[in-house]
């Protein structure tokens, strides 16, 4: 892997194979590559890593949010949820991208070097936490009349597994709490919307996105999938980047060829060895694909830009969460074939909108 710094952009060429070659067009600067572990939570790691750029174009360098701070009040929050609702109501590892922005509006932020979620350096487990939660979870709501002990319950599974999150911190010689810190940061989470594109409701209109992880029900903006795509570009060259979450289910996914693609015939074996014609968009089979389950909200990542294939086919630089893994150390390229048909959803800056699109959604 091959850098060559030029200001805030990164101008590189990698290549898979003799058929695969990538040349960036754009590129958001961002943090390190990071992994969830044998955790479900992809969403604060992808959403977190989307805040950080945001403070890098804003001036703030060198900042490692913890992911975990995140995690630790949104299963606070899914417990609730899961209580009132009578456990009729989901909950799991996972969650969407508006639930960060969410948290971070009631719980601020806290440094990475402040709290982890790890306990003795071991890495992110939670499949024994998710399974311990729902039990108790489940154990509570089946007695007749709840006491509120239950919270202090889940707060004692939390913090044997993830240790408590902190009330006040110090950083630089100043003393914060996350609250302070997220406002001394200015993190203005009113900033940020979510968008989708589906026909099953107006487009233009706000809607609450139909998938299991919505636990929050929150809203989505619908616009058509060609102006999807056409934000998503704008955004980038605009030097925003954009949290995205959608389908990795595909053969034609593979982090480690760090490659996603939508492939005509997927039973060629050759499709990570050459460049081959791809799914055309098509907003009806979009639609299809997501209402027989074969389009589902399975991973949330980061794009951080655009690049180019030697033919010319665009693509888009994908930041992820499991380490640095495959040939482009824990990054992807997913062609905008791929993008078009497997996006569920988005969040990005208003600012990050083509006016023309802005207008017609009325935020």
């Amino acid at each position: 892997m091959k850098f060559l710094y030029t200001g805030l952009f990164i101008i590189f060429t990698f290549c898979l194979s003799a058929q695969y070659q990538f040349t960036t067009v754009h590129n958001i600067e961002c943090t390190k590559i990071k992994s969830q572990d044998k955790t479900g939570t992809c969403w604060s790691f992808a959403t977190n890593s989307f805040l950080e750029s945001e403070l890098i174009r804003m001036g703030v360098t060198d900042m490692d949010l913890s992911e975990m701070y995140i995690v630790q009040n949104i299963y606070k929050d899914k417990a609730n949820n899961y209580i009132l609702r009578q456990g009729k109501a989901n909950f799991s590892e996972g969650s969407l991208a508006h639930d960060v922005i969410r948290a971070v509006a009631k719980h601020g932020v806290v440094p990475e070097a402040i709290y982890s979620g790890k306990l003795s350096g071991e890495k992110h487990d939670h499949a024994e936490l998710s399974a311990g939660l729902k039990g108790y979870l489940d154990g509570v709501r089946s007695t007749k009349n709840i006491s509120p002990k239950w919270k202090k319950g889940l707060d004692a599974l939390l913090k044997v597994y993830m240790g408590y999150t902190p009330e006040s911190f110090d950083v630089d010689g100043n003393t914060y709490t996350p609250i302070s810190y997220a406002n001394h940061l200015k993190i203005d989470t009113d900033a940020y919307v979510s968008l989708t594109s589906f026909t099953h409701h107006p487009f233009y209109s706000s809607f609450i996105l139909e998938i299991p992880d919505n636990y929050s029900n929150g809203a989505f903006y619908n616009v058509n999938i060609e102006e999807l795509i056409q934000t998503i570009d704008y955004a980038i060259s605009q030097g925003y980047s954009v949290a995205w979450d959608g389908d990795v289910s595909e053969k034609g996914f593979s982090s480690q060829q760090g490659l996603a693609i939508l492939p005509m015939d997927t039973d060629d074996p050759d499709i990570f060895k050459k460049i081959v014609p791809e799914l055309k968009l098509d907003q009806n089979e979009r639609q299809r694909l997501f209402e027989n389950y074969t389009t589902t909200d399975d991973h949330l990542m980061h794009i951080v830009g655009m690049a180019n294939d030697q033919k010319g086919n665009e693509y888009y630089l994908i930041k992820n969460s499991w380490g640095e893994r495959g040939p482009y150390d824990g990054y992807l390229y997913m062609s905008k074939s791929y993008a078009a048909m497997k996006t569920v959803g988005i969040l990005l800056h208003k600012k990050a909108i083509p006016s023309s699109i802005a207008e017609k959604i009325n935020f």
